[in-house]
């Protein structure tokens, strides 16, 4: 039976059985605001408004730090070195139901001095489409095991009028169990780098 969680709430990722994980996958999704999807910020000549095309991402920390562009894994970077972390691949539009973008973690194979996996959401070139969260609903992320059972979810509710990125939740080990943390905090970065640079 899936969690639903409350912003900033942390929750034992176990399986039903109570058993370790050794994988899982972590599913985003988002879709365009009503209005935005009616183009109704676009009247020139009838044409409608850019799609918003959000990119999913996941950093790799050491003691709670980004320690290499190598241990981001998101569009331009589909599979982490170890082979732990892979992207599923890129949705350019939100469009469909479920999820948008997935990014599948197999434990077994993370190394032991990575300590958390960040997961983050920015819009691509938010800043010259002038494009931000307040322009998207329905923002989610959740946490499946390794037989495609949701675990948790986390629904993002509040409003994020202005911002361009979405940190949505972190997992981390503690005492050799791994842990799941509901963040859903915006900040204003317009891309991967400067996202980044605040897990260094």
């Amino acid at each position: 039976m899936s969690v639903d969680l409350q912003k900033g709430q942390k929750v034992d990722l176990r399986k039903a059985d109570g058993g370790k994980l050794t994988k899982v996958l972590v599913g985003l999704g988002w879709d365009e605001a009503k209005a935005v999807k009616r183009g109704i910020k676009s009247f020139l000549f009838g044409s409608s408004s850019q799609s918003i095309d959000c990119d999913a991402s996941a950093f790799l920390l050491k003691d709670g730090r980004l320690t290499a562009m190598g241990d981001i894994v998101y569009f331009g970077n589909l599979t982490h070195a170890s082979g732990a972390v892979q992207h599923m691949g890129d949705n350019l539009t939100g469009e469909g139901e479920g999820d948008d973008e997935q990014i599948a973690v197999d434990l077994t194979r993370l190394p032991t001095e990575y300590d958390k996996i960040v997961f983050v959401v920015n819009i691509y070139r938010a800043k010259a489409r002038k494009q931000h969260f307040g322009m998207i609903e329905n923002a989610f992320i959740r946490i499946c095991d390794d037989k495609g059972a949701e675990m948790c979810r986390y629904d993002l509710t509040e409003s994020a009028d202005n911002m361009t990125a979405m940190v949505f939740g972190e997992m981390y080990r503690k005492d050799g169990n791994w842990k799941f943390n509901a963040i859903g905090q915006p900040t204003t970065d317009t891309d991967i780098t400067t996202l980044a640079a605040r897990f260094r």
